[in-house]
């Protein structure tokens, strides 16, 4: 595959938006922020049939346990370039399930095994560490994508450190970056930044006021992190700003779907969410960019 690393002068996207078009052979162009260079340092343009491996893991559990809504066969490659996430009824009883991508890992989400007395005093309470397949720091982040169509489960492409919470200081162990959230087909919430972990220590801040996108048509999303915060873009035009929390640590990509009501206090399905099965979201692909 070739890329276009000499970036071409400002153009007019659409509009009065004006960005810069990155090439890459025999797929769609990126839409990057004018004034800066750019190099493309890392991507997945999702040809081919199979899911790349040394890139992509499945997400299959959060803060220390199996999550029931998802599965690591909901994703496959369509030979068309995309990414095919599918909510798809389980094989064991039916409901509705799906996959979270992932290329890294948080030392919190995998499950804990089993100690006995004698080493409970000897073993933290964290599970089996792996390594990361991908993390960087600082750059631009983009993703190309259709949301899915049918109410009843929610997408989202995001960044989160490794170590997030391990301590209260943003640059030292890093944040989540929400980069573009779904919870309902064309609907796009603001975007968010957390430090602090998922405990009593979790802060927050938002930029943007959410925007409504036609979910039949592809849409790009991409954040630029650097030293100055992060600044939230959605098809070529800025949508928001943080100064705060920034996050100095390599931190990893997720590509999320999951369906609705596992996080109710009942831990079941909506009935919407059974009524989508068979929905999909598709992602075109996943650039990450350095300013050089």
């Amino acid at each position: 595959m070739c890329y276009n690393n000499n970036i071409p002068n400002t153009v007019k996207i659409q509009g009065d938006v004006f960005m810069q078009k990155y090439t890459v052979e025999n797929h769609e162009e990126s839409w990057l922020p004018e004034g800066k260079n750019f190099k493309l340092v890392w991507s997945d343009e999702f040809d081919g049939t199979e899911l790349d491996a040394s890139k992509w893991d499945y997400r299959m559990s959060m803060m220390g346990k199996y999550h029931e809504s998802w599965t690591d066969k909901g994703v496959h490659l369509d030979g068309n370039g995309n990414c095919v996430f599918t909510l798809m009824a389980a094989e064991d009883d039916g409901r509705p399930v799906c996959s979270q991508l992932q290329t890294g890992y948080n030392f919190m989400d995998e499950p804990v095994q089993k100690t006995t007395f004698e080493t409970a005093y000897l073993q933290w309470p964290i599970g089996k560490l792996k390594e990361n397949k991908f993390t960087h720091t600082y750059g631009y982040y983009e993703c190309r994508c259709r949301m899915q169509l049918k109410p009843g489960w929610w997408s989202a492409f995001w960044i989160q450190s490794p170590t997030i919470g391990a301590s209260l200081d943003p640059a030292e162990t890093g944040v989540e970056i929400d980069v573009m959230e779904s919870f309902h087909p064309g609907k796009i919430v603001h975007h968010n930044v957390f430090t602090g972990g998922y405990g009593l220590d979790m802060k927050h801040i938002s930029a943007g006021d959410g925007l409504t996108l036609d979910e039949n048509e592809y849409h790009r999303f991409g954040v630029l992190w650097d030293e100055n915060g992060y600044t939230f873009y959605v098809d070529g035009k800025e949508d928001g700003h943080i100064d705060g929390f920034v996050s100095k640590r390599p931190e990893f990509i997720l590509i999320s779907t999951e369906a609705n009501g596992y996080r109710d206090e009942d831990h079941l399905p909506t009935e919407e969410a059974k009524a989508a099965i068979g929905d999909t979201f598709l992602v075109d692909y996943v650039r990450v960019f350095d300013v050089i």
